[in-house]
């Protein structure tokens, strides 16, 4: 049944359907089901949407625990997938686009797809710290932007720049070259 109503929203997205037009009575009858249906499920279209979203972009990785270098370059692999798909995807480039011109449903995305990404990135960076792994005075919030921002920036805002692979080993490896403690051995 979720699957069905699911991809009842992405039909009527491939339909153009835009995003302020798209009503849970439009989705039931798209579904094939009854709104009381949808409601059991999803409080509001906001949080429908988001679901939607969230299916079409590829999973949430598992970080592999071994280094914070290992962790962060997974974490950043999977923003270049997302990336990766959104270009790929017009339906989810579209929704992207009208997602950010809707603040109620841009902060149902930010709350449940955003914020528990970014407290996994400043969980890597605070677990490296206590491990020695990064210097204990680089401030963990701006770290985390300096490492994602990268990424962000090729994904997002230059969407015709390249997303080689390679490239989230390039970024984390030249960010930890000034973040790492010096040291203690002269080579």
């Amino acid at each position: 049944m979720e699957r069905a109503i699911l991809e009842g929203v992405v039909k009527l997205l491939e339909d153009g359907v835009p995003l302020a037009e798209l009503s849970i009575e439009r989705v039931a009858r798209t579904a094939g089901v009854g709104k009381a249906t949808i409601y059991r499920r999803w409080s509001g279209k906001e949080e429908l949407f988001v679901d939607v979203v969230r299916a079409a972009e590829p999973p949430d990785p598992v970080l592999p625990g071994t280094s914070m270098r290992d962790d962060l370059v997974v974490l950043l692999e999977s923003l270049r997938q997302r990336g990766l798909a959104s270009r790929s995807s017009a339906i989810l480039h579209n929704v992207y686009a009208q997602m950010k011109s809707s603040p109620k449903i841009w902060a149902a995305y930010h709350a449940s797809v955003i914020a528990p990404r970014r407290a996994l990135a400043l969980d890597v960076l605070r677990r490296a710290r206590q491990r020695g792994e990064l210097r204990a005075d680089v401030d963990l919030e701006l770290a985390n932007d300096m490492f994602i921002g990268p990424m962000l920036v090729r994904s997002v805002m230059r969407p015709d720049d390249d997303l080689p692979e390679g490239l989230a080993e390039q970024i984390v490896d030249t960010v930890l070259e000034g973040l790492r403690p010096v040291s203690s051995t002269a080579s």
